[in-house]
């Protein structure tokens, strides 16, 4: 099976969905070893992030029913 950024999108929101909160680290160390290091990059500030296009994926999927929290770095089910 071909893994795309739909895919890891589609496992965060399971996830956010069966615990009710996904922390950053927590996503990029699963998607690194799960899905591969091409869906991680570092960003400017030089943390490690979500590729865009699984960002991008995530927002379609959970259609505003997921909120970021800036302070905590975790997503959670609204």
């Amino acid at each position: 099976m071909e893994v795309t950024p739909q895919t890891v999108a589609e496992w965060m929101v399971d996830e956010i969905q069966f615990k009710g909160t996904l922390h950053q680290s927590d996503a990029i160390d699963y998607v690194r070893t799960h899905f591969g290091e091409q869906f991680v990059f570092v960003n400017e500030n030089g943390n490690a992030s979500l590729e865009k296009e699984v960002k991008k994926a995530f927002r379609k999927l959970h259609n505003g029913r997921v909120a970021w929290d800036r302070d905590g770095f975790f997503w959670a089910w609204t």
